[in-house]
């Protein structure tokens, strides 16, 4: 990394990176100064896949192969358009725009009694260590009234929800960053509002 506060390049070891759950020790408590520069990573050639990912659970045998394992996880990006492809106008976002909240369950019962019917949750443990119900932001984004495909009829300009996969903002074309932030804004309000839960966006901003 480039340490912007010591004004030098250094490596930091996996275990004080601190990751976790879309999170990491560049995103928390030094968030902004480092500059990841490099990644050294240790791989075993034709070592076993490790699936943990939901949505390849289900899909893959028992045991599969490293190219197997490769396959299905371009596939299931592909589907979301989360994959780079110049004829799929969704490609142009930066992926999931909002982590999964965890709340406490006092908020998760609030957001159950708000709507009628099953309420996707995990369980999970907060950023506080204490234990906590997982929802997804997808779901609270389209039980709030923006569906994949929403644009807000155009009031924040070029931007929209991909028409694929709720999370991803996309820009249309020419869409300036303020833009894509302002339609940002608007799903986070409008979550709150319907349900008292603050979404956080995933991605870090540069600038003002």
């Amino acid at each position: 990394v480039w340490d912007r506060v010591a004004r030098a390049r250094r490596w930091i070891d996996r275990g004080a990176c601190g990751f976790g759950y879309r999170t990491s020790r560049f995103k928390a408590a030094d968030a902004g100064r480092f500059m990841v520069l490099s990644v050294r990573m240790s791989l075993r050639p034709g070592g076993p896949a490790t699936v943990r990912y939901r949505d390849l659970i289900s899909r893959l045998g028992d045991a599969p192969t490293l190219a197997e394992t490769r396959a299905m996880v371009l596939a299931v990006r592909r589907s979301k358009s989360m994959v780079l492809d110049p004829s799929d106008p969704n490609t142009r976002s930066a992926g999931s725009f909002f982590v999964n909240p965890i709340v406490p369950a006092a908020v998760f019962a609030q957001v159950e009694a708000r709507f009628e019917g099953e309420v996707p949750r995990w369980s999970a443990v907060g950023p506080d260590g204490a234990p906590g119900v997982k929802l997804a932001a997808a779901w609270l984004i389209e039980q709030s009234g923006m569906p994949k495909g929403y644009d807000a009829g155009g009031a924040f300009g070029p931007v929209g929800l991909s028409t694929k996969h709720t999370l991803a903002l996309v820009n249309h074309g020419g869409a300036t960053a303020a833009q894509i932030r302002a339609l940002a804004a608007h799903v986070q309000d409008r979550v709150q509002a319907t349900f008292g839960v603050r979404l956080v966006p995933e991605p870090q901003f540069v600038g003002g």
